[in-house]
């Protein structure tokens, strides 16, 4: 199994791309913390995830990725429960729905840049000092977005959460590299989760199809295709690998 022995965080696994990693990795032999303000999401994912893999492969923690206090202790409990962490997977995201940028309103502005940026902040500062005392490097995905790389209009200042999110990706991976903690970012294209009709607007065959029209491959990307990335960051094998902004998108950012 590529994550035998590992143990990982997942944040915004009760649904969408985040269920999709924790699933994938627990597969592979990883213990696995499942995080989400949705607590119905996460107690579902971690559930089956036990049934799946056997009782205690998973637990779920409910905590708002922004809070400091949240972030602390769900490190804490990973730590407590499992032993040891190796892998944070920064995955919870927010945007604000499709429209102009100056109708925007500042709370949708900060929980946007909370969410998806501060958020990068906290695990790092919980996460990083738990991989030093350990003595033996870790992983950190941060989940980003094609937008940060090629942006669309009406989804401007979700663009700029996901453009600083790969810019502090690359700027840790260089700082952290001589003690072997790794650091990437993922960068779908829209997929079919629940902020699906918030990138689009109004979901319908016409929308869908001038969305899927620039993507050269022709869909929206599923949460499959982004854990077999995060799968494939994570695991030993690609111990080289770091700084990466991985593109999932289906030839979009060609």
């Amino acid at each position: 199994m590529r994550l035998e022995g590992k143990v990982a965080i997942v944040t915004g696994a009760g649904s969408g791309f985040g269920e999709g990693i924790a699933k994938l990795y627990a597969s592979e032999g990883a213990k696995i913390v499942v995080n989400d303000v949705n607590e119905a999401g996460g107690t579902r994912v971690a559930a089956e995830i036990d049934k799946a893999h056997g009782q205690g492969t998973a637990i779920f923690v409910k905590a708002d990725v922004s809070s400091d206090g949240d972030v602390k202790a769900m490190v804490e409990k990973a730590v407590a429960t499992y032993g040891r962490l190796d892998i944070m997977v920064n995955n919870a995201g927010f945007t604000h729905k499709n429209k102009p940028m100056l109708e925007v309103t500042e709370a949708e502005f900060e929980r946007c840049f909370a969410v998806n940026v501060k958020a990068i902040y906290l695990a790092a500062r919980h996460v990083v000092p738990v991989f030093r005392k350990q003595g033996k490097g870790g992983v950190i995905i941060n989940t980003a977005s094609t937008a940060g790389l090629r942006p669309r209009p009406g989804l401007t200042w979700y663009n700029g959460s996901k453009g600083a999110a790969i810019t502090i990706t690359k700027s840790m991976a260089v700082e952290l590299a001589a003690e072997k903690i790794r650091v990437h970012a993922l960068c779908p294209v829209a997929g079919e989760t629940g902020m699906l009709a918030d990138f689009m607007g109004e979901d319908t065959p016409e929308r869908r199809k001038q969305f899927t029209s620039v993507i050269p491959m022709g869909r929206f990307s599923q949460p499959a295709d982004i854990a077999n990335a995060a799968l494939f960051l994570a695991e030993d094998s690609s111990e080289f690998l770091t700084g990466l902004a991985m593109e999932i998108d289906g030839g979009r950012c060609i």
